[in-house]
């Protein structure tokens, strides 16, 4: 019998509307796949079977009498559990939401459900998207190597994603969590700019104390096993919203988009290390092998950063001003023995209105040289993270290579698209001499989703990943 839990989405997506596949044999695979997997890595936290299962049939017979029918038309989704399912529990990896099920979808949800996707369930997250994990639903592990974490706050979306429990998942990034376990699992994570996906309810209604922060730096983004995957997704999920203030005009179709893989003459800025990370020696050594990589493809690269400070040591301040501190001290209150201790570290830490204007004003000043900067480059390369995979349960490595590392500044180079608005993606770019996945993330300037996906595509196309990923899931296969 055919894998086809192994196929990309847009391989299953082509194969259903040919009639090749029946969404009912491919989404039985996909649940079996999870029932052997998910005991061991703990990627989902809650599966909607039953109500899949019929969707899939619904799907199969609208195919059979040739109706017309969507892109994702019978193709699994998982979606990440800080984003809103209607009918689906979201608990926002928390014991306040334990049993909260959403009388709507988010916008994004909604929109994969149209073109034809089946929502199979809800992948774990740490407590409410923070650094940590949650006191509910347990770990996540890293399938590379189960001692390791796959990070987050997708981690479980990204796991499901590389070993084979669905194809396509719908991650959510507000200072790397999509990125961040795209590095560290080996996947392809896409972060749009601000407003290309519109988010409702999520990160928009107060309602969710906890749910409703990030609101200036969230994105909803695809993680995905290929480009080709991610650009279908996206292409679904974006375009405006009357319920998102901040989404944007117009809609793009970025699986055309990606097919002009010719980047010949773009022009690169890179950066190992942003003159201030410590960065370990073998992400050094794949971040400039992938640089080579686009100077072979015709890309004009020039190694050079634009001069900033360590975003990281204002990103706090940002997010403590997107967020409903009084609801989340309420709720701490009520369920704060069920809670991460990092995560109530963080509800009880107290801000004084110059930390708060101080750190908005370190934002407008990095956007104004970030985008001074990218007035004179189409794309920047840097390291997704300082580090590969380090031991689940921790919140960082404490030093890299005999250097110590400040908290929380390991992950440092995913924020400032967060804090700027501006489109990245993190690559598997290569793997250790352990065998973990190392990825390199492109950055591109204003709302330059395309340009980034089209490098990606080049790029994947001329070192491609997917064969290492391929063993990973034949790994599990046994």
């Amino acid at each position: 019998m055919e894998k086809l839990y192994a196929l990309t989405g847009s391989e299953q997506a082509r194969l259903i509307l040919s009639r090749k596949v029946s969404p009912v044999e491919l989404v039985n695979q996909v649940f079996d796949r999870i029932h052997k997997l998910n005991p061991v890595f703990n990627a989902f936290c809650l599966l909607d079977e039953d109500n899949a299962k019929k969707t899939a049939a619904l799907a199969e017979q609208q195919i059979m009498n040739g109706e017309e029918v969507g892109p994702l038309h019978g193709v699994p989704v998982s979606v990440k559990d800080l984003v809103l399912t209607k009918g689906i529990r979201t608990a926002f990896g928390s014991k306040a939401f334990e049993n909260y099920i959403p009388d709507e979808d988010d916008i994004s949800v909604e929109r994969l459900r149209q073109a034809g996707a089946i929502i199979i369930g809800k992948t774990n997250v740490p407590e409410f998207g923070y650094r940590g994990i949650n006191k509910v639903f347990g770990i996540i592990r890293n399938p590379w190597n189960t001692d390791l974490t796959p990070g987050g706050s997708s981690g479980g979306s990204a796991v499901a994603v590389v070993t084979g429990m669905g194809s396509l998942t719908v991650g959510s990034d507000g200072g790397g969590s999509i990125r961040n376990p795209a590095s560290l699992t080996g996947v392809y994570g896409f972060k749009p700019s601000f407003g290309r996906v519109p988010l409702y309810p999520g990160c928009r209604d107060p309602k969710f104390p906890g749910g409703s922060s990030w609101e200036t730096l969230e994105s909803i983004g695809p993680l995905t096993r290929t480009v080709e995957d991610s650009a279908l997704m996206l292409s679904v999920m974006s375009g405006p919203s009357h319920m998102d203030r901040h989404s944007l005009p117009g809609t793009v179709d970025y699986s055309a988009a990606i097919q002009n893989k010719n980047i010949k003459g773009l022009r690169i800025a890179w950066s190992v290390d942003m003159g201030y990370g410590v960065v370990d020696p073998e992400v050094r050594r794949i971040t400039i092998e992938t640089v080579k990589v686009f100077e072979q493809l015709g890309c004009h690269v020039e190694e050079v950063h634009p001069g900033i400070s360590n975003p990281s040591q204002f990103f706090a301040g940002m997010i403590a001003r997107d967020t409903d501190f009084k609801g989340l001290r309420q709720l701490a209150k009520e369920f704060g023995a069920y809670m991460d201790p990092n995560f109530l570290n963080v509800v009880n830490k107290v801000w004084t209105d110059e930390q708060l204007t101080d750190a908005a004003m370190h934002r407008q000043a990095i956007n104004i040289t970030m985008r001074r900067f990218m007035e004179n480059y189409d794309l920047l390369i840097v390291p997704t993270l300082f580090a590969p995979a380090f031991k689940v349960g921790i919140y960082g490595p404490d030093e890299i290579n005999g250097q110590q590392v400040p908290d929380n500044h390991w992950s440092s180079f995913n924020c400032l698209a967060n804090m700027t608005g501006f489109p990245a993606a993190s690559m598997p770019a290569g793997w250790t001499t352990d065998g973990l996945p190392v990825g390199v993330q492109l950055i591109g300037g204003h709302l330059a989703d395309d340009v980034v996906l089209r490098a990606s595509s080049a790029f994947e196309e001329a070192h491609p990943w997917l064969p290492h990923l391929n063993k990973l899931v034949e790994r599990y296969d046994q």
